[in-house]
C-alpha cells in the first residue's frame, strides 16, 4: 500500500493546475539512481530531473524530521547517508548539490 503513494500523489496533483515537473517529482521520487526503486524501476537519467531532486530532499527531510515511530536524526547522520547513497539511491550530481547547500546552512 505504501508503495502506491507516488502514483496516488501524482494523480491528485493532476487534478489541480500545476507544472508537469512537479507531478513528475511526486511520481518518480522513490525511483533510485541504480534502478532499484519504485514504482517503475527506472534509473539514472531515465528518472525525470524533479524526481531526482525530490528524492534527495525527501530523504533528507525524512531523516531529520520527527516521525510518529521515531525522533529525528541529526544532520550529520543525514549527510553521511546522502554521501553513501550517491550513485546508488541518489543522482550523484544532485546529492553533491544538496550536500553543498547543507554545508552552507
Amino acid at each position: 500500500m505504501i508503495r502506491t503513494h507516488p502514483e496516488r500523489g501524482a494523480d491528485l496533483l493532476k487534478c489541480v493546475e500545476i507544472e508537469s515537473d512537479i507531478i513528475d517529482g511526486a511520481l518518480y521520487h522513490h525511483e533510485r539512481y541504480d534502478g532499484k526503486g519504485y514504482p517503475f524501476g527506472i534509473g539514472g537519467e531515465e528518472i525525470p530531473l524533479f524526481g531526482r531532486i525530490i528524492a534527495v530532499a525527501d530523504a533528507f527531510d525524512a531523516m531529520t524530521s520527527d516521525r510518529i515511530y521515531r525522533s529525528h536524526g541529526n544532520i550529520e547522520y543525514a549527510v553521511n547517508e546522502i554521501r553513501a547513497g550517491k550513485g546508488k539511491q541518489f543522482d550523484p550530481d544532485i546529492a553533491d548539490i544538496m550536500l553543498d547547500v547543507i554545508g552552507r546552512v
